[in-house]
């Protein structure tokens, strides 16, 4: 039976024994326990030796010697090797899962020191367009939106379409010289609830900006607002909106 199946004699008589005391067969291959054991139950350090690279990272210690953007699985691989840990960037992966890591991208969550006055700043500034939409004024917010491309360029996000046609696409994200990109501008009136957005083709300038907003009012703010005499416009002061800007 050895010499059929290629074993050694060894387990062919375990095998034999086993029938012969009644056991039902395991219906496995091994028993449980049995292969070779995890790298991380050989060597109990290499768990706390990974920790060690990861956690001062994780917490924004500038002395790590390993930086988010070289942080993979196969560099943090590398790095335990010479500590006398010798393991895969698959086991790596699989220690890390086990630790509730996980691949995350940046989150835009902080925002950085504010004004001590700052609550008082936007009671006023929202007392302002109170009073103004009380007495019938125009009141707007304005924003210059992300500039956008003209042409078929690539865009996030996916959508149906027949299993092997894709659309296709400009490889380069070099703007069409003929076709050049379009600049939103968009105004938004507190008072009506609506939006209206100026589509410039050159720069994003304090000019433009300007424009856009006399043209809102050209087209749609003096319609609406037959009797005004001031116009509240509220902004974010940055780019063309900015707050030193003479325009």
């Amino acid at each position: 039976m050895a010499q059929a199946g290629a074993v050694s004699e060894t387990t062919v008589r375990k095998g034999v024994f086993e029938l012969e005391a009644g056991e039902e067969p395991l219906g496995r291959v091994r028993r449980p326990g049995g292969g070779r054991k995890r790298v991380a139950d050989l060597n109990p350090g290499l768990r706390p030796a990974l920790l060690a690279l990861v956690e001062p990272d994780v917490r924004g210690d500038p002395m790590s010697p390993l930086r988010w953007t070289v942080k993979s699985t196969r560099t943090l691989a590398q790095e335990l090797t010479p500590a006398g840990h010798c393991v895969s960037a698959d086991t790596v992966a699989d220690l890390l899962r086990e630790e509730e890591f996980s691949l995350q991208a940046n989150a835009k969550t902080i925002e950085g020191s504010q004004h001590p006055d700052q609550d008082a700043q936007f009671g006023c500034l929202n007392e302002q367009a109170r009073r103004h939409r009380d007495a019938g004024q125009p009141v707007i917010s304005v924003d210059t939106k992300k500039n956008e491309l003209v042409g078929e360029f690539k865009n996030n996000g996916c959508q149906w379409r027949p299993k092997g046609e894709p659309v296709r696409v400009n490889v380069h994200d070099f703007a069409d010289p003929q076709l050049g990109k379009a600049v939103p501008y968009g105004i938004y009136d507190l008072a009506a609830d609506t939006g209206w957005v100026n589509v410039g083709t050159d720069h994003d300038t304090a000019a433009f900006a300007v424009e856009s907003i006399r043209r809102w009012w050209q087209g749609q703010g003096q319609a609406a607002y037959p009797r005004a005499a001031r116009l509240l416009i509220t902004a974010d002061a940055g780019g063309s909106n900015g707050y030193r800007t003479r325009a």
